[in-house]
């Protein structure tokens, strides 16, 4: 796709972070299963229920731009997963487990914020009120996500240590 002006750049942007949520709603699931406290599971359980809805935000937000909900691939999110892929096949304590869950957890929040973020930035220059205000509910949800893991992570880290 050639990149001729900042809507350009815009749709291309959008396309990778539809792609990457939609990768989300398949590792959730598997993170959640592989927390060892319940609270930990539940947070991704909660955070899998508002990926479906960054998908369907993502999808109103390519309205604006004329053009269609098509995803291309995201490599960053695809490069994150396995990541966590392979840290959740390591033998480890539980709680050492959820310590590592929650790091990869974070590593995807603040990937998703930076890309929100500039978005956001995008759509505001380009008039794109509607998409502006859709994918700034996404990132609000995303830094509320990261905040939870950063408090999770708290008293997860101090039973992982013993």
């Amino acid at each position: 796709m050639a990149m001729n002006d900042l809507a350009d750049a815009f749709y291309d942007e959008l396309r990778d972070i539809y792609h990457a949520e939609k990768q989300l709603l398949k590792a959730l699931p598997k993170m959640a299963k592989k927390a060892s406290k319940e609270d930990l599971a539940e947070a991704f359980r909660e955070h899998l229920a508002e990926t479906e809805e960054h998908v369907k935000r993502a999808e109103q937000a390519f309205e604006e731009t004329g053009k269609a909900a098509r995803a291309k691939k995201c490599e960053a999110m695809a490069g994150l997963i396995k990541e966590a892929e392979e840290e959740m096949k390591e033998s480890a304590d539980p709680e050492v487990m959820d310590a590592m869950l929650i790091a990869l957890a974070q590593k995807v929040e603040h990937y998703e914020i930076a890309t929100y973020g500039t978005l956001c930035t995008w759509a505001k220059a380009l008039g794109y009120d509607k998409a502006k205000d859709l994918l700034g509910q996404n990132m609000k949800d995303e830094e509320s996500a990261d905040k939870k893991l950063t408090k999770l992570s708290r008293k997860i880290n101090v039973t992982a240590m013993s």
